[in-house]
């Protein structure tokens, strides 16, 4: 059975040693004594969300914190390349739906897109707050994933800043690697995904996806002719909730992550 995973966050774990006294305390700490009812004698992992976990013993259990002792820790390293999502805003909740399966898939970052066709706006302490959920809501997947890494949600990107990123992206010569290689998902693009030849050396794929009116013209064609590639899942067109998760499937499958 796969032990609980709690998230301690960034620097909790740097001192953690086998055989070293550990607090869990916080949000995560009430969650787990007041929520999980976790008790003395039993294992659970504790990770920093940035590849380092601990196996501990709950020495014991009070109102608001487990009491632990380390048994061993271990260090995920992180894998290239990244795979980072696009999402457009989209209503409804579909994109924080987005947000966690592909977090449960195995996403290493995800960027909110304010597309030409988004309903939904962010802009100043709503836009954060919403940037804030979106990251609640890939803690929540990854530790129900048992992932030791959760993905960061960047700031809100324009389609200028898409534009600008895919073009940085790009080798500087023929012959050299990218450093990020951009696959726009668009219903009728010519190439497929999976058959699309990946960039060699790439350090992140950027899955790009639109919002429930798809992404424009204008802004397939600005990231085309900055250097993206246009690309189509298969002949189904599916919903701004479940097209980037399948492209990470795919994309996993052909990295061998899966």
């Amino acid at each position: 059975m796969t032990l609980p995973l709690f998230v301690a966050g960034a620097g909790a774990l740097d001192s953690a040693v086998p055989g070293a006294a550990l607090v869990l305390a916080g949000d995560e700490g009430r969650h787990a004594a007041g929520v999980r009812r976790i008790r003395a004698g039993e294992v659970i992992d504790v990770a920093d969300g940035a590849g380092r976990v601990a196996r501990c013993t709950v020495d014991a259990a009070e109102r608001d914190r487990l009491l632990l002792t380390v048994q061993e820790v271990e260090t995920v390293a992180a894998r290239l390349p990244r795979l980072v999502l696009v999402q457009a805003l989209a209503k409804g909740g579909r994109d924080e739906a987005a947000v966690e399966t592909a977090t449960e898939y195995g996403v290493d970052a995800v960027i909110p897109w304010q597309a030409e066709r988004s309903v939904v706006q962010w802009s100043g302490e709503r836009g954060e707050r919403s940037r804030r959920r979106w990251g609640a809501v890939a803690l929540a997947a990854a530790k129900q994933s048992r992932r030791a890494r959760v993905p960061v949600i960047e700031p809100v990107a324009s389609t200028a800043a898409l534009v600008s990123r895919t073009v940085a992206g790009r080798p500087a010569e023929i012959g050299e690697p990218a450093g990020e290689q951009v696959l726009v998902l668009h219903e009728d693009a010519d190439r497929s995904l999976a058959g699309l030849p990946l960039t060699a050396g790439a350090q992140a794929l950027l899955l790009v996806v639109g919002p429930e009116g798809g992404i424009s013209e204008r802004e397939l064609a600005d990231l085309v002719g900055a250097g993206a590639h246009a690309v189509r899942l298969g002949p189904e067109v599916l919903r701004a909730s479940s097209a980037g998760p399948a492209a990470l499937a795919v994309l996993s499958v052909r990295l061998r992550r899966w």
